[in-house]
């Protein structure tokens, strides 16, 4: 997942959270509610791939 919170910081803060979803129900790209590193708070994360 990568944190959208802010996109024009230097680092993307991509982290890498495991979470498990059906890909044949749910298309869309998972977004959960995350701790970012970078930006030591909680931010929304979006699926990368």
């Amino acid at each position: 997942t990568e944190c959208r919170s802010n996109p024009a910081k230097r680092s993307n803060g991509v982290s890498r959270y495991t979470s498990t979803k059906n890909r044949r129900n749910t298309t869309a790209r998972l977004e959960l509610k995350k701790f970012c590193t970078h930006c030591n708070k909680h931010t929304v994360h979006k699926e990368i791939k």
